[in-house]
């Protein structure tokens, strides 16, 4: 807007000494009602200002035709927010006044130079820059006019580019905007399907946490399994045994133990067989603690030093522990078992490798009759 300003005030300074030398009136205004493209001649002295410029047309319409008079016609919308519509408004306004002049007195579009504009206000103007006679100056003072309004009509023209270009850069710049604006759309979309997407995997976990939460059979599928009690391995006696998972929080376990070993000339031994069944009660929701009934019964020969003890044991008691799970297939059960056992046994010695009696015994325990560190692994 300055530049066209700027602009106008130009091409005023180099219009206006030319215009204290024409004869007559040599500017006209047509005002337009706001949005209206209608020329009308009543509204705000249209009438008359056109009166006005036929008269000057009709005086001087041999040196218009020739083209050394030139009609400058501005046109102006500034009432329309939309740039391309105010100017297409601008231009029919100019067209309406120029149809005037060519219907009327037979003028062509070549006597015009015509621009217009989106700022200023809603009218058109019409400068008819007429030189003196020259019986009232000189050629040189002519020459000198002529030369003025062909520079008048150049910065017309001029301005008229200008304004051209500036529209044009208007609308590369709402081209910009407008693809802009589509890739932020795109964008906003994209983010939505990504949140909607982590919403649906946080709902997918949220719902794999309560499954294992609620003991879903996903977490716990086994209904039979074998077992190896790591802490009889370890002191050299072999245990496995087998649980059947009768529901869901009820399994009946059998497990059995076997060595037999002699050293220093079987002057040492060591030999044990034991069968313990199992009750237990599973609890809480993932089913990995419980509570047991323990039974047991064996036989046993001990000779560790100088006297042997050989004999039965029976007994039974309470158990507890938790199975820790270590993947789909392995568990490790930590357990503990606390009650009664009963052992009737009979010592010995022996006297060049032949066992001889030496009274027999019975012996009663309470308290820990069972531990194990035990790895479970389910077959069904």
């Amino acid at each position: 807007m300055f530049k066209k300003l700027l602009m106008t005030l130009v091409l005023w300074a180099v219009v206006y000494p030319l215009v204290a030398q024409t004869q007559g009136d040599t500017i006209y205004h047509f005002r337009f009602e706001p949005g209206n493209d209608g020329l009308y001649t009543a509204y705000r002295n249209n009438g008359t200002e056109l009166t006005r410029l036929l008269s000057c047309v009709v005086q001087n319409k041999e040196a218009i035709l020739a083209g050394t008079i030139p009609i400058l016609v501005d046109g102006y919308c500034s009432s329309l927010h939309d740039e391309a519509a105010a100017r297409a408004i601008a231009r029919i306004r100019s067209n309406r006044v120029k149809s005037e002049l060519i219907t009327r007195e037979g003028l062509s579009e070549a006597c015009f130079t015509t621009s217009n504009h989106t700022s200023g206000g809603d009218y058109v103007t019409v400068r008819i820059a007429i030189p003196a006679q020259p019986s009232e100056s000189g050629p040189e003072q002519q020459a000198e006019a002529e030369k003025r309004a062909e520079q008048a009509r150049l910065e017309a023209e001029q301005q008229r580019l200008e304004a051209e270009q500036q529209r044009a850069e208007a609308e590369a710049q709402r081209a910009r905007l407008e693809a802009e604006k589509q890739r932020l759309e795109a964008e906003k979309q994209r983010l939505e399907a990504e949140k909607q997407r982590l919403e649906a995997e946080k709902q997918r976990l949220e719902a794999e946490r309560q499954r294992a939460e609620a003991g879903h059979p996903e977490h716990d599928p086994y209904h039979l399994a074998l077992r190896a009690n790591l802490l009889r391995w370890a002191t050299l006696t072999p245990d496995l045994g087998i649980e059947w998972r009768i529901a869901p929080a009820w399994g009946l376990m059998v497990n059995g133990s076997w060595t037999s070993w002699t050293w220093d000339n079987n002057a040492r031994r060591y030999a044990l067989w034991e069968v313990s069944p199992e009750l237990r009660w599973y609890l809480g929701k993932q089913k990995r603690g419980y509570l047991g009934l323990l039974y047991k019964a064996g036989q046993f020969n001990y000779k560790l030093c100088g006297t042997g003890r050989q004999g039965d044991l029976m007994g039974g008691g309470i158990t507890g522990g938790y199975q820790l799970r270590l993947n789909r297939a392995l568990s490790l059960d930590f357990n503990l078992g606390l009650g009664y056992l009963n052992a009737d046994y009979e010592k010995y010695i022996t006297i060049d490798g032949v066992r001889v009696r030496r009274g027999n015994e019975t012996k009663e325990w309470w308290g820990p009759i069972n531990a194990g560190v035990t790895l479970v692994w389910k077959i069904k």
